[in-house]
């Protein structure tokens, strides 16, 4: 295993902070000046709060997993920063500056380790998943996604090239995962599709283009209005962004549709669609498209077994995509892979 490997793996096998809302409250006071009660938020390498003040004004508090280096947040905060300059009607947070003007502060964890901590706006709307699917939301995201892409396409960090486990793009570093699937069916649908990436999908993607991308859009991380669930609010947690090939940010999307119509290909398709009327796929990124769209669900279900074996307290958060990641694997390997992209991107015009 490589050192980019092995530090892509620590970032994910290094325990979450775990302050006490107390002591989150107590930080946020210090660092922000903004005095409010905590409530816990989701997540799988951070600590992440809302902060609601007295007079209704809400954020995230962030507090890093101590094991992510400072650069890769201050990767993330210029990019936030960057879409707010470039495309300001973009639903994404604001960063919030401390009380000396700083992008983000320090605490120090239990056992004397150091955690960076921003802070960001709350973004008010409904998670995607809490909604009934349609067409025109699919189409939506699909927009919108294309969007965020071209206001970060001239985007640029000295860390936008850190290394994730969670990049479609660099599946094969993953291949010692097969042995600790259990399931022997599940374990030869991994194989398959391990050796699929191998040969027609990683001789190909140094030619493709590669941005900073988002890397991460699903409906835990996409918000839309109360009243009305095409529109969307919010685009959250970038903490999987990072500079790779743009067609992987596309595949990794899709896969998420999958689920809820009766042809599974059907909300791919959709979302794609949308996507590349707004930021055209070229002929090559559309080749492999639905091959990155397997990956995925591939990447998903080997680094969440692994993950819920190693933090049993968080098993069912880890593994909140891991079954369709599963069945979506399932259904694509009954298609030759002409079959699936032309299934995947039947909405190109």
């Amino acid at each position: 295993m490589g050192d980019h490997h092995l530090k892509a793996a620590t970032a994910l096998s290094t325990v979450a902070p775990n302050l006490t809302l107390d002591e989150v409250t107590a930080l946020a006071i210090h660092l922000y000046g903004i005095n409010g009660s905590a409530t816990p938020l989701p997540g799988e390498r951070d600590q992440n709060c809302r902060i609601e003040t007295a007079d209704g004004r809400r954020y995230v508090i962030k507090i890093s997993n101590p094991s992510e280096p400072v650069g890769v947040v201050d990767f993330q905060i210029a990019a936030l920063d960057h879409i707010a300059r470039v495309s300001p009607g973009l639903p994404v947070p604001r960063m919030v500056r401390t009380l000396d003007g700083q992008t983000r502060g320090t605490v120090t964890l239990a056992g004397g380790l150091t955690a960076t901590v921003r802070m960001l706006t709350y973004l008010d709307g409904v998670q995607i998943l809490e909604t009934p699917r349609t067409a025109s939301q699919r189409r939506s995201m699909g927009t919108l996604l294309g969007g965020l892409d071209l206001a970060l396409r001239d985007f640029s960090h000295p860390e936008a090239t850190h290394d994730l486990l969670w990049n479609v793009s660099a599946a094969h570093r993953l291949a010692d995962k097969i042995d600790s699937v259990l399931d022997p069916s599940h374990r030869a649908l991994a194989q398959a599709f391990m050796q699929r990436f191998n040969d027609h999908v990683l001789p190909h993607l140094a030619s493709l283009r590669s941005q900073v991308i988002h890397n991460d859009i699903h409906f835990y991380n996409v918000l839309v209005a109360p009243t009305d669930h095409e529109r969307i609010v919010g685009v959250i947690d970038f903490g999987d962004m990072l500079h790779a090939p743009l067609v992987g940010e596309v595949a990794t999307a899709a896969a998420f549709h999958m689920k809820g119509c009766a042809d599974p290909f059907e909300g791919p398709a959709q979302f794609v669609g949308a996507y590349h009327a707004t930021l055209p796929l070229t002929g090559a990124e559309q080749e492999i498209v639905a091959d990155l769209m397997a990956t995925r669900h591939l990447i998903t279900a080997l680094i969440t077994n692994w993950r819920a074996a190693r933090y049993p307290e968080n098993r069912t958060y880890i593994l909140r995509h891991n079954p369709a990641a599963w069945e979506g694997l399932a259904q694509i390997a009954d298609l030759s892979r002409n079959e699936a992209r032309d299934r995947l991107l039947k909405e190109i015009k």
